[in-house]
């Protein structure tokens, strides 16, 4: 799996599937025009304009996307919910990849006793409902974008962690593994420089699917008033902000709404087209 052979095919089958390149372009100026965006608007994120409150998209005063109940350009204020909700969704998939592959590999490694305990406590996690988790964190730590991507990491690394848990398994039975094993190799160096690099296709395609799983939980949370807190927003709270005025101003709904459709789109597409790429027997 680790072969540059392998990972060179990899590149050329995505290459060819012209949805995926498609998906990463439009996900690449989408990222762009969040980052750089609201750096070329004459207007800052919370900028109260009173002679345009819940204003339509316009070309006076350069709010061309309306505003919002506030007067606050909707554009600005949408490119700057895209951009906490990508970092929100790209930290969070990493906090859970980073718990996930490494309880998934010692556990399946270690085996026994070890690998039943430590995979007991992630059943017993499963059972918890996941927003009265983060609820829980919020309350005792108080609303804090930073706590919000480690509360919401710290809960999505479950499915990780069985994934690479399974494939370990499987991969210490290989004759490379055993032989490591026979040479004396210490475990803690057979995991990684064995085990995990040859996981990284499974974690890989995982990671695509669940960075909009990330962005999508945040969204719900920020919907609901537990998210990112004003004057900041998300996607989330741009479209909860929407929702309760959409039969006076729709397009304080529509335009959060369809961006965060595209990113979420745009990464699933990403990721459907990594793990068939990733896949030989698709292509045999």
């Amino acid at each position: 799996m680790s072969e540059p052979g392998f990972w060179r095919d990899t590149e050329q089958r995505l290459r060819g599937n012209r949805l995926v390149v498609a998906s990463a372009i439009i996900l690449l100026v989408i990222a762009v025009a969040a980052v750089l965006g609201p750096w070329l608007s004459p207007h800052p994120y919370d900028e109260l304009d009173w002679g345009a409150l819940a204003s339509g998209p316009t070309l006076q005063n350069a709010h061309w996307l309306g505003t919002d109940r506030l007067g606050r350009d909707l554009l600005v204020r949408t490119l700057y919910g895209t951009r906490a909700s990508l970092l929100i969704g790209l930290l969070s998939s990493s906090v859970s990849l980073l718990i996930g592959v490494t309880w998934g590999a010692i556990a399946g490694y270690t085996g026994g006793r070890i690998d039943s305990a430590m995979m007991r406590f992630v059943d017993i996690l499963y059972s918890l409902p996941y927003i009265f988790f983060v609820i829980i964190l919020t309350v005792v730590f108080g609303r804090n974008i930073f706590l919000l991507f480690i509360a919401i990491g710290a809960v999505g690394w479950l499915t990780m962690a069985r994934i690479v848990r399974g494939q370990t398994l499987s991969l210490k039975r290989r004759e490379f593994v055993e032989a490591a094993q026979a040479l004396g190799v210490p475990s803690r160096r057979i995991i990684t420089r064995h085990i995990v690099p040859n996981v990284a296709g499974a974690v890989i395609v995982y990671a695509t699917l669940l960075i909009p799983q990330m962005i999508l939980f945040e969204s719900f949370l920020s919907f609901l008033g537990l998210g990112v807190q004003e004057p900041l927003a998300s996607l989330g709270s741009l479209i909860a902000e929407g929702a309760a005025e959409m039969e006076s101003a729709p397009w304080m709904l529509l335009v959060p709404a369809t961006v965060l459709v595209l990113l979420l789109a745009c990464l699933n597409f990403i990721g459907e087209g990594l793990r068939d790429a990733l896949d030989p027997r698709r292509h045999a």
